[in-house]
């Protein structure tokens, strides 16, 4: 660990907390962000013009997408009277109660601006399917997503807002995964070479071009014997699974346990975007890292770890969360390389899932910033009480349409 005293390190790549804290900055704009160099937390600040009411452990600011071009893509549930609203869409008519509004923003975290997108015509329906992707085209334009499948239809529609065009547009897509009595529980989307992909960490990711006057949705499921059962692993699965972009390609890790057998961490690879089946690159058994030296010398007992997310740059390397420490465990070479205590604004640690943290490579003009230790935001952590209520961060949506985690 790192001396209280010497200068903060710096990095090409940070952790990010998907949870913000609310505070005016400094510089007067609309978000900013606390430098850490991993595997420490950096912390996402926003102003009350972006979140005006005061956070709880179910209305909170949460980063959705962590663009390397300095892009956030961030959600603000916020407390509402309790109102009855019509459902009208394909497959599916009825009701609901809306408990919250929401309010979708991109900020450019290298000007401290935050853009407030507009509401659309068809609701957006829920968080875990909304992805940003920047234009292929450059010139500072970004595309928003969200994949709306329907249960008993082999259509969905891809619900799109781009800066080019400046207003939603609707994109009628077939959808590859009907007529299966399964739903696309969704957990969250990441964009790569050009194109988004939604993750199910049970099932698989659907991916697409959103630019593309007519998108094609293509399904990469997982390894047969990594497939879960429709609901297995509800609400728990991201405490042991994660997919994320490693030197350039998608990595699906796999710590989830099915039946007995020796715990383990598996990597595997999608070769490349037009691939449709993944290979096995590392596995590792928890009990050979344990016996290694290096995790000894961490003083953190023998116990499996919560995943937390892959080294956006080096595909050996895992994070996990264990007793308030993150660190990062080079899988072939079965050892830790990383720990230090960690700082969220959110959740506290028996919450804690892969969700809550993003790998984000930083543009240049903020990788050379300032950075700090983050030691006074990981004290100031857990120093807050907690008590657990239902629903406490969970994923929010119209889980009556689509059932998500």
């Amino acid at each position: 660990m790192a001396s209280p005293s010497a200068p903060p390190p710096s990095s090409s790549w940070v952790i990010l907390g998907s949870i913000a804290r609310i505070s005016t900055p400094a510089d007067g704009g609309g978000a900013s962000v606390a430098l850490t160099a991993p595997p420490r937390v950096s912390i996402l600040t926003v102003t009350p013009r972006v979140f005006p009411d005061p956070p709880t452990p179910h209305f909170f600011p949460f980063v959705l997408a962590a663009d390397p071009s300095g892009l956030l893509l961030l959600q603000a549930n916020l407390h509402c009277t309790p109102t009855r609203e019509v459902i009208d869409l394909p497959g599916e008519n009825g009701f609901t109660w809306k408990y919250y509004t929401s309010r979708y923003l991109v900020l450019d975290v290298t000007t401290g601006s935050a853009f407030h997108l507009p509401d659309p015509q068809t609701a957006i329906l829920h968080q875990a399917l909304l992805g940003l992707v920047v234009s292929p085209g450059g010139g500072g334009h970004y595309m928003v997503a969200e994949l709306q499948p329907f249960i008993g239809t082999n259509t969905a529609t891809l619900l799109c807002f781009s800066t080019e065009v400046g207003e939603w547009v609707e994109k009628r897509v077939h959808y590859p995964l009907e007529p299966r009595p399964r739903p696309w529980a969704a957990i969250c989307v990441l964009s790569q070479h050009g194109k988004l992909w939604w993750v199910d960490l049970s099932w698989g990711v659907i991916t697409c071009d959103p630019f593309a006057d007519e998108p094609v949705l293509g399904f990469i499921p997982f390894p047969p014997e990594r497939v879960l059962k429709c609901r297995e692993g509800w609400r728990v699965i991201d405490k042991y699974r994660c997919v994320g972009v490693s030197a350039g390609k998608l990595r699906f890790v796999d710590t989830y346990a099915r039946g007995g057998g020796a715990r383990k961490i598996a990597v595997w690879t999608l070769a490349d975007p037009d691939s449709t089946e993944w290979t096995l690159e590392h596995e590792a058994r928890f009990t050979e890292i344990w016996a290694h030296r290096s995790y000894k010398a961490t003083g953190l007992p023998k116990k499996i770890p919560t995943l937390a997310l892959i080294h956006p740059k080096n595909p050996n390397v895992v994070y996990f969360f264990l007793e308030e420490h993150l660190f990062g465990v080079d899988v072939r070479a079965r050892k830790v390389v990383e720990c230090e205590v960690y700082g969220l604004v959110a959740p506290p640690s028996n919450r804690i899932a892969s969700r809550f943290v993003r790998a984000w490579e930083l543009p240049r003009s903020l990788s050379s910033g300032n950075w700090s230790n983050g030691i006074n935001l990981a004290e100031e952590s857990y120093a807050r009480p907690y008590k657990p209520s239902p629903g406490d961060y969970h994923l929010v949506g119209l889980t009556k349409l689509l059932s998500i985690g």
